[in-house]
């Protein structure tokens, strides 16, 4: 079946009221999760809830974050829907100034200066670009209320890429192809308002870190519990930050081949078969080609 935009326009139609009560359902469900905190003195431990008083819910903290930017991308694309007015009560009843002050003063703790490097400060921005390119009046009023933790990541990559050295290429949070990727577009609309900075940053990394990547081994794709492709990670960054031209040569060198469909593995599906262990994956060729993933997560790679 092709997977061209008309194909993926018609899933989304199919399936948005009932995706979007998903990510409503998780916004607001506090249990089970895992907190992410450094303990610096004796006390008492405070809960994941009062620490992140917005971003709460599912089962991390970048996941909840993950929840709210999906709830906004199906609204803003399918407008209308069954479930939209209860949605954004929801994100209404959550996203407050209160809430964010806290989740600010939370990651402003200095035991917090890494806490979701640099994947979900990736997904963060590209929450608030979703909400700062949306012609809506709930979606700009929730902007006036993210954009101090935005501004705060923003400033963390700023001071973080310089001194990065070596850069993580496996499949899961650290990648960090992916966690700049998903923060290009908050960086390009900064270049807009007057500030190329995070811009900047993100390039010169990128192109230091990965230009000159060559024959990736993409057959080895996926490992243990995977859930990105590290070689389309990358691909896809590079592909944002090379000078105009420039990139189809380099995907050539990255990945020779690319253009007859090779890998394979690149090309087809993984296969789920116990989505209730989120630490099988597999790179098993199947009968008809393929790859057999056996990772919950793994239907994202």
């Amino acid at each position: 079946m092709p997977f061209d935009a008309t194909t993926r326009r018609d899933l989304l139609a199919q399936h948005a009221d009932a995706w979007l009560q998903v990510g409503l359902g998780n916004i607001n469900r506090e249990f089970p999760h895992r907190p992410n905190l450094s303990i610096t003195e004796p006390g008492p431990y405070p809960t994941h809830r009062e620490r992140h008083p917005v971003f709460f819910g599912s089962y991390d903290w970048h996941s909840c974050v993950e929840m709210y930017w999906m709830m906004l991308r199906i609204m803003k694309l399918t407008p209308g829907l069954l479930g939209e007015r209860a949605a954004r009560d929801g994100i209404e009843a959550l996203l407050t100034h209160e809430g964010m002050a806290t989740e600010l003063a939370t990651f402003n703790d200095p035991a917090s200066g890494g806490m979701e490097r640099p994947y979900g400060w990736g997904w963060y921005l590209t929450f608030a670009h979703e909400l700062a390119t949306w012609d809506d009046d709930d979606a700009q009023r929730w902007l006036t209320r993210t954009v101090g933790l935005a501004d705060l990541f923003a400033a963390r990559f700023v001071g973080w890429l310089p001194k990065l050295h070596y850069p993580q290429r496996i499949g899961m949070h650290s990648n960090t192809a992916f966690g700049l990727a998903r923060s290009w577009a908050w960086a390009e609309r900064e270049v807009e308002r007057g500030d190329a900075t995070l811009r900047d940053t993100i390039r010169d990394a990128a192109l230091r870190l990965f230009a000159g990547d060559l024959d990736y081994p993409a057959h080895y794709e996926p490992s243990g519990a995977d859930f990105l492709s590290s070689a389309l990670a990358e691909a896809e960054l590079m592909a944002m930050v090379l000078p105009e031209g420039q990139f189809p040569a380099w995907l050539e060198r990255f990945l020779p081949g690319i253009a007859g469909s090779k890998p394979d593995v690149l090309f087809h599906p993984v296969m789920i078969t116990d989505t209730s262990d989120g630490q099988l994956a597999g790179n098993q060729p199947e009968p008809g080609g393929g790859v057999r993933g056996n990772c919950g997560c793994a239907a994202r790679w």
